[in-house]
């Protein structure tokens, strides 16, 4: 089912989980010789800092990887922290583990948790901007699991640098500015988080302005001290409660969906293209999925010999993201509650199958999904509404240990809720807001005590000696796939740079509607892409929300997006 055309267009106007969509990363690229510490790559200096001061006390990339989530939820608060959840790809000795930290629904939550009585969708602020989108956290059992098993450093030092950052201040910058402008009744839902970001005249504070979050930094020096468990049990009911009481119907969070939450290891996907070995998440993520499909309907193609300047390849690339979209939207959701077919969708036969559905010259003019082998008989395709958020970082360590960490609260500011100096997730309206279409069940539907389907998509690159190559991952909601993909081609296959890849245009397909930037490369392109059946071209500002490292020669290249480096200054 093709979703409606205003939500394909929303889904990217706001897909940088900020709600500028010009959100930056790395000022710029940065090759690191090789030294006792490792690498970092995120999107502020601020929490790579706190990354890369772990780093060099000897911690692990896990350790490092957890530093900078956490100085993240001090100084991006739009886009993530420890009142959302993440997914994370590790990569070392013993071999590749991913961790879902990805947020539940309560016990309590039914299929039409976003409907009204009628069975029509509630209103948007309804949705998003109350309890009902709230999901039970993830992040903080996520860094606890992978510390567990990957940590050197104790885990109260790892707070250290956000600790630091919330009670010290930190300075707002143009991007956080942008982000709260225009955003009152969300980023200023509440009374604690406008006394912290806005002045009384509802205005953003000014760029350059010293941002202290007391609040913020007790909550942290709490779990520091104490453990994880002191938001999972000691806080359960107390951040329980705050949640229902925002909740105007269906289940209410309770304390024991909090105290018995806990993060998961998947197994990964793991894929083979050309040469090397691509690693991202599974279920309940669709990113690993989409992107090893992907590359693995354009490899019987010579993309080197194209290169990036021509349109055939674009087109290509449109294709396939076409095919593999319309089997996510289909199949993947929670694996703890439907069948998900995963082996089936990245079976080397199925996806040449499904690439040879593309016609080198021609768009095709419908695309539905396929059934690959352990597909269920019957489901039917939901009616998500867009993804947003989302930010992501690249840790690699002396060790040569490798962590791909995609972390989110769903929307800019998630739900607006601001609890214990955070702001709460959104992630329950990435669930389906129907159960069921023409009486087939919708896999991604609402039910208790399930997460809901993701885009994240933390990604791997080994080379041909097995070794780690590429760290990447993206934000931006349904884009993140793209972007990865994307990436990935522009090193394996153009030779590129890590920045030189990142900066290649967006340019995605939404069913029939193609998306992609003013000013790019691939805007120059566009009579030909039409001539090729790509009829509705749309150009939209810049965007683009990446972060990698990449192995060199001389040492790793930390890169995130050029386009919007700009947005990190203050002035």
């Amino acid at each position: 089912m093709q979703k409606p055309l205003p939500l394909i267009i929303a889904a990217t106007l706001l897909m940088a989980g900020c709600a500028d969509n010009r959100t930056p990363v790395a000022s710029a690229s940065l090759v690191a010789p090789s030294g006792p510490a490792g690498a970092v790559s995120s999107a502020d200096p601020r929490a790579t800092a706190a990354g890369e001061a772990i780093l060099a006390k000897g911690g692990s990339a896990t350790d490092a990887a957890i530093a900078v989530m956490l100085a993240l939820t001090v100084v991006e608060p739009q886009s993530s922290g420890i009142g959302g959840g993440g997914f994370m790809v590790w990569a070392g000795s013993d071999g590749v583990v991913t961790i879902d930290g990805r947020e539940t629904a309560p016990a309590t939550a039914t299929g039409t948790r976003f409907l009204d009585a009628k069975g029509d969708r509630l209103p948007t602020e309804q949705r998003v901007l109350s309890g009902l989108s709230v999901g039970v956290p993830g992040n903080l059992s996520l860094a606890a699991k992978a510390h567990e098993r990957f940590g050197k450093l104790a885990w109260a030092e790892l707070f250290e640098p956000a600790i630091a950052l919330a009670r010290d201040g930190f300075v707002m910058n143009r991007r956080l500015n942008d982000s709260l402008r225009g955003q009152l009744d969300r980023a200023g839902k509440t009374e604690a988080a406008r006394v912290i970001f806005y002045g009384s005249d509802g205005e953003p504070l000014p760029v350059g302005t010293l941002i202290t979050v007391p609040e913020l930094a007790k909550t942290l020096e709490t779990i520091a001290s104490q453990g994880p468990q002191a938001f999972y049990n000691g806080s359960a009911a107390e951040f329980a409660d705050y949640v229902a009481s925002q909740t105007p119907q269906d289940g209410l969070m309770s304390a024991s969906d909090v105290s018995t939450y806990q993060a998961k290891q998947r197994e990964p996907v793991c894929t083979q293209y050309r040469v090397y070995k691509i690693c991202g998440m599974g279920p309940p993520s669709s990113g690993g999925v989409a992107v090893a499909q992907m590359l693995g309907q354009l490899e019987r193609f010579d993309l080197a010999a194209m290169g990036p300047q021509d349109a055939q390849f674009w087109h290509l690339f449109l294709e396939s993201q076409r095919i593999a979209y319309a089997d996510r939207e289909l199949y993947v959701g929670d694996e703890d509650f439907v069948t998900v077919p995963v082996r089936g969708l990245v079976d080397p036969g199925y996806v040449a199958s499904r690439s040879a559905l593309i016609n080198p010259e021609r768009a095709l003019a419908t695309v539905e999904a396929g059934t690959p082998p352990g597909a269920p008989l019957a489901q039917a395709d939901g009616d998500e509404p867009p993804e947003n958020g989302t930010t992501h970082f690249s840790v690699v360590d002396a060790a040569g240990n490798a962590v791909s960490y995609t972390s989110t609260i769903e929307g800019a500011f998630g739900s607006g809720l601001h609890w214990g100096g955070f702001y709460l997730n959104n992630e329950l309206t990435d669930f389906s807001m129907t159960p069921e279409v023409d009486g087939l069940t919708v896999a991604n539907r609402v039910e208790g005590g399930k997460r809901p389907r993701s885009s994240m998509a933390p990604t791997i690159v080994f080379d041909q000696d097995g070794d780690v190559l590429l760290v990447i991952g993206a934000a931006g909601g349904p884009t993140i796939p793209v972007q990865v993909a994307r990436s990935i081609i522009g090193v394996l296959d153009f030779g590129m740079t890590a920045e030189e890849a990142l900066g290649l245009p967006l340019l995605m397909a939404f069913g029939s509607v193609v998306i992609t930037e003013e000013g790019s490369l691939a805007a120059g392109i566009v009579d030909e892409l039409k001539a090729r059946g790509h009829a509705d071209i749309r150009l939209l500002s810049p965007r683009g929300k990446a972060n990698a490292l990449l192995r060199t020669e001389n040492g790793w290249e930390a890169a995130g997006d050029p386009r919007v480096a700009d947005m990190l200054g203050y002035q």
